[in-house]
């Protein structure tokens, strides 16, 4: 809202210093900070009101060090994540970016879903929350909206090759005049299948005639939906000691900033020679309010934790990163970005399949891990849980490094 006002104010009045709020960069600075003040301050409040409301977390005794400690820390706070991220986005983010509006559509969605679960387990004393296939028919239901969204949606676009006169636009640092060529649109499906660090699901389609292009929703959209499904679990699984899920995400959230600022910027999507993406920069503004609502709430959550995030956080946090990563068209890097995530689902499934696999074999069921999830095994090895966050946290940076530093491979 405030983008609209001060953009009002520069074109009718001229008014001095009204045109910072032209520029990406000011504006996700700015959301940075009221998203880390938000989360701080009344993260606070919330957290007193939660434990007025006896919100307090159930620990499953799993003989964990420490464990019996954590029960009756407020829980639900995902909350303080999910204000503290929405505030500043209606504040200064073009709220007519259809990238935003599906970033603000997924939070909610998400938020509520989690929301649910949350209620369930502290107000209706069910232990297990929202049954899982209700959250499955939640998240298919999200990957269906940006799927269908992301292919049909007239403002989302590539566009190769980049004229010169845009480039010499931005570089410029003026005002777009014209922001679109018809000429050199192309739909977001109709790009090599392995070039500019872009897949193009259409090639996966034409090989069985080209008749077959304008069914690459077909295979679009389902993967979208299991990118949305595995990141959103992923994360889930990752809360499970202090500031370990936030301070994951902090971090890919920094990379995905760094990544849809130089997607949406003509210059430098040219040099790095990856796909050009009209209007995506304005994600950045979303991704840095992302990024400072979960380092405000690592203030609290941080070992040993005032608050916990619940399902309400988890979920959400997981299904905007990978709604960011679908948009910015950057989703095969979300197995190395998000590879704390995916170690954590990997050794779910390893441990179950592994237990099930011998128990079936030999009548007595093993195990890969002590443990799983994956930060559980080295709880039980006897590691503290403080010096495991620091090393997934160190394990998170190397991935977001090699994510960027992917953007030089030809």
């Amino acid at each position: 809202m405030l983008y609209y006002l001060f953009d009002y104010l520069d074109r009718i009045y001229d008014m001095p210093g009204a045109g910072l709020f032209q520029f990406i960069t000011f504006r996700a600075a700015m959301t940075a900070i009221l998203s880390l003040f938000i989360a701080t301050y009344f993260g606070r409040r919330i957290i007193a009101f939660l434990q007025r409301k006896q919100v307090g977390e159930s620990i499953r005794d799993l003989g964990l060090e420490g464990q019996n400690e954590k029960a009756g820390t407020p829980t639900m706070g995902g909350i303080i994540i999910i204000l503290a991220t929405i505030i500043p986005v209606l504040l200064f983010a073009q709220l007519d970016n259809i990238y935003v509006i599906l970033l603000i559509v997924t939070t909610l969605w998400m938020g509520v879903i989690g929301f649910i679960d949350d209620y369930i387990k502290k107000f209706k004393q069910d232990k297990e929350g929202l049954p899982g296939r209700f959250k499955i028919v939640g998240q298919i239901g999200l990957g269906l909206i940006v799927g269908a969204t992301m292919y049909l949606h007239s403002d989302i676009t590539v566009r190769r090759p980049i004229p010169n006169a845009l480039k010499q636009e931005q570089a410029s640092n003026a005002k777009p005049a014209s922001m679109f060529y018809p000429a050199e649109k192309t739909l977001l499906t109709t790009m090599p299948f392995v070039k500019d660090n872009e897949i193009n699901y259409e090639k996966l389609v034409t090989w069985m005639g080209p008749n077959w292009r304008s069914y690459a929703w077909l295979i679009f959209i389902p993967i979208v939906i299991f990118i949305i499904t595995a990141v959103s679990n992923g994360a889930n699984l990752t809360d499970g000691i202090d500031g370990l899920a936030a301070g994951t995400s902090a971090i890919i959230g920094v990379a995905l900033a760094i990544l849809a600022w130089i997607s949406g910027n003509v210059i430098f999507s040219d040099y790095l020679n990856i796909m050009y993406i009209p209007n995506i920069g304005e994600l950045s503004i979303f991704i840095m309010a992302f990024v400072g609502a979960l380092i405000g709430f690592l203030w609290y959550n941080a070992y040993p934790a005032q608050v916990f995030m619940g399902d309400t956080g988890s979920l959400t946090i997981g299904g905007i990163i990978a709604v960011i990563a679908i948009a910015i068209r950057k989703e095969w890097l979300i197995p190395i970005l998000c590879g704390v995530f995916l170690m954590e689902n990997l050794s779910v499934v390893l441990q179950v399949g592994w237990f099930k696999y011998t128990k079936k074999k030999s009548g007595v069921g093993q195990r890969i891990f002590k443990m799983a999830p994956l930060h559980h095994h080295y709880q039980v090895r006897g590691y503290h849980e403080s010096k495991i966050v620091t090393r997934f946290w160190i394990v998170g940076i190397v991935l977001a490094v090699l994510t960027i530093v992917t953007l030089k491979i030809r």
